[in-house]
């Protein structure tokens, strides 16, 4: 009976310490996944910062963009008045002037005309940019998305091979000499 308990004793020794090895990977797992899950908690918490960086930056360029016609409604205006204005001013002297004053009405309508066509341009400039900013955000989400994946998939390797080392250890534990089942 004592040789029975002096061949039980390293054992339960080889058990113990297999059941602390195990218990170790458990935690090891455990802080993995915590570490997995914080930095997939930084990464969307970074996006989200982005994506509101962008929206001002939209909303910004949005402001922009309807305040501008109201600045060339007022200088078109102003322009206007000052030419009210000059028009009074020259009604005295209308036949020595007509043909000057037909004159500066076509380079006014060339400068609007001009206006109107730099307009167009700034409002494609700023679709474009407003497009090109749209599609950067979507590569960044499709990016952020690809990263996550990698993260579980990565995740689930390490977990199937803790599990694989688990399972080898059972049974490294049950084939163990000494350790027999009664």
């Amino acid at each position: 009976m004592a040789a029975d308990t002096e061949t039980a004793a390293p054992g339960l020794t080889e058990i113990r310490d297999l059941k602390r090895t195990v218990f170790a990977l458990r935690e090891e797992l455990e802080r993995a996944r915590s570490d997995t899950a914080e930095a997939v908690r930084q990464a969307l918490s970074g996006a989200n910062a982005e994506i509101a960086q962008l929206k001002a930056t939209i909303v910004a360029l949005r402001d922009e963009l309807q305040e501008w016609p109201l600045r060339r409604d007022e200088a078109a205006r102003l322009a206007q008045a000052a030419n009210l204005d000059e028009i009074k001013q020259l009604k005295a002297n209308v036949a020595a002037l007509r043909d000057a004053l037909e004159a500066a009405r076509l380079a006014e309508e060339a400068a609007v005309r001009q206006a109107i066509m730099a307009a167009q341009d700034e409002i494609a400039q700023l679709r474009a940019t407003t497009t090109s900013l749209r599609e950067a955000l979507e590569q960044a989400n499709f990016s952020k998305q690809a990263d996550i994946a990698a993260a579980r998939a990565q995740d689930h390797a390490e977990l199937t091979q803790l599990q694989a080392t688990v399972r080898a250890l059972r049974e490294q534990l049950q084939i163990a000499p000494g350790h027999s089942k009664r």
